[in-house]
């Protein structure tokens, strides 16, 4: 029997109509947690997301739309979000990524990136925490990466901003340590740092390094320069990390970065 210890909670996930952020969301859907979906995607994908985070488990789910570059929009969601339900659980998974040396950077992509990966963030986080306060529970989890605490060539605006979030997650702790009790879960905030990760988004990559072997061949010549393991997390094992965090148990644990990277930054 699955443990529904988040009935009663509402948790906003953004960039969850696939990936990591839609399995964070069913984690969260399958603890009984409501579910506000934000994403981009065809209106199939956002159904399909929706579906999705229902089955695992959802009391309800709904799809709220905002271009996170621009913090009116955010607002405006965030806005809509609580006239819907307060936000207890706050999940800043959405982020963009563009791999070129810092000399041929674009200056609006750095913009973008930063806008998306980092300033998106402290927005939801300066409009939800509050709330959070007043009511003794309050979860801020930041998907940041393995590269919010080593760095890799020709991701100068990604590496930025992951490392932009570590820090930020860590004021945010700080500010919030104090707030709530144990018996009320308090407010905490805390980054889930990922190494490779399997996604859609990478399947090229590990078919281009196959070289006639198997799937597995490809994986293992992909991940096998930083991650130790040799091996890929799935979006679930994020998921699970991101719902273990929202537990009344986790209360002391603020201002962290947890990495699951395969001993990548044990290096």
């Amino acid at each position: 029997m699955s443990d529904r210890f988040l009935e009663h909670r509402t948790a906003l996930v953004t960039g969850s109509t696939s990936g990591i952020g839609l399995a964070i969301a069913c984690g969260l859907a399958a603890a009984g947690a409501k579910i506000a979906v934000n994403g981009l995607g065809t209106p199939e994908q956002i159904d399909d997301a929706l579906r999705a985070v229902r089955e695992a488990g959802a009391a309800d789910a709904r799809h709220f739309g905002a271009d996170l570059r621009d913090p009116e929009q955010i607002e405006t969601m965030m806005a809509q979000i609580a006239e819907w339900s307060a936000v207890d659980i706050l999940v800043n998974n959405a982020g963009i990524q563009h791999a070129v040396p810092l000399a041929d950077m674009p200056t609006q992509k750095w913009n973008d990136i930063l806008a998306i990966n980092l300033s998106a963030a402290f927005h939801t986080m300066r409009l939800a925490m509050p709330g959070m306060a007043e009511r003794g529970y309050g979860r801020v989890i930041n998907i940041a990466s393995v590269h919010g605490l080593v760095a890799s060539v020709n991701k100068a605006p990604y590496v930025a901003s992951k490392f932009g979030i570590v820090g930020l997650s860590k004021v945010a702790g700080l500010e919030y340590a104090a707030l709530g009790s144990r018996e009320s879960g308090g407010i905490t905030v805390n980054c889930i740092c990922p190494g490779w990760v399997e996604t859609a988004l990478i399947e090229p990559q590990i078919q281009a390094r196959r070289d006639g072997g198997s799937r597995e061949d490809g994986v293992r010549a992909l991940v096998s320069e930083k991650q130790p393991s040799g091996r890929m997390s799935l979006p679930e094992d994020i998921a699970a990390m991101a719902t273990w965090l929202c537990r009344r148990e986790s209360h002391n644990i603020t201002g962290a970065s947890f990495p699951i990277d395969g001993g990548w930054t044990a290096q």
